[in-house]
C-alpha cells in the first residue's frame, strides 16, 4: 500500500492539523484577551522627567498633577485646531477656494497656538517653581529636549513632503 494514502497517515494527519488549529486559535484568543496597554507618551515623558530630575515623590506628585491640568486646559484649544484645520482642508479642496475664508481660518489657528504656546510657558514655569535650584538646569535641558524634538520632527514631516 502506498504511504500517503494509508488511512493511519491520513488520520495522523487530520489530527495534527486539528491540533494546530486550535493551538493556533488559542493563542489568537489569548492575545485578544490579555492586551497590554503600551505605555502613552505622556507616561514616557512623566518617567523622563522624574528619571532625569532626580524628583523625590512629593515633586513627582506635583508633576504629575501639573501636567494633567495642563493637558486638560489646551485640550479645548488642540480641538479647535483639529476642527479648524478640518474646515481649512475642505475649503482648500473647493473647485474654487475662498482665499479670504483660508487666511481668516489660518489666522484663527493661530490664535489657538499662541494660546497653547503661552500656556505652555506658564506651565514650564510652574514646573521650575517645584524644582530645587540643582535640579533647574536638568529641567531646563529636558524641556528643550523636548521642545527642539517637537520642532525637528515637524521639519522632518515638512521635508517628506516636500523633497
Amino acid at each position: 500500500m502506498d504511504f500517503l494514502t494509508s488511512k493511519r497517515f491520513v488520520t495522523t494527519a487530520l489530527v495534527l492539523l486539528v491540533l494546530l488549529n486550535v493551538t493556533l486559535l488559542s493563542v489568537l484568543w489569548w492575545q485578544n484577551t490579555h492586551q497590554l496597554q503600551p505605555p502613552t507618551r505622556q507616561f514616557n515623558r512623566q518617567l523622563s522627567f522624574g528619571e532625569s530630575l532626580s524628583l523625590n515623590k512629593s515633586q513627582a506628585a506635583s508633576f504629575s498633577t501639573l501636567r494633567q491640568n495642563h493637558f486638560l486646559k489646551v485640550r479645548p484649544e488642540m480641538e479647535s485646531i483639529g476642527l479648524l484645520k478640518k474646515q481649512l482642508v475642505e475649503e482648500s479642496l473647493k473647485d474654487n477656494p475662498d482665499s479670504k475664508k483660508i487666511e481668516t481660518i489660518a489666522a484663527e489657528i493661530g490664535a489657538h497656538q499662541a494660546v497653547i504656546e503661552r500656556d505652555l510657558a506658564l506651565h514650564f514655569h510652574e514646573l521650575a517653581k517645584i524644582c530645587t535650584p540643582e535640579q533647574l538646569d536638568s529641567l531646563k535641558q529636558v524641556l528643550n529636549r523636548i521642545t527642539s524634538h517637537k520642532h525637528s520632527r515637524r521639519m522632518d514631516q515638512s521635508r517628506e513632503h516636500h523633497p
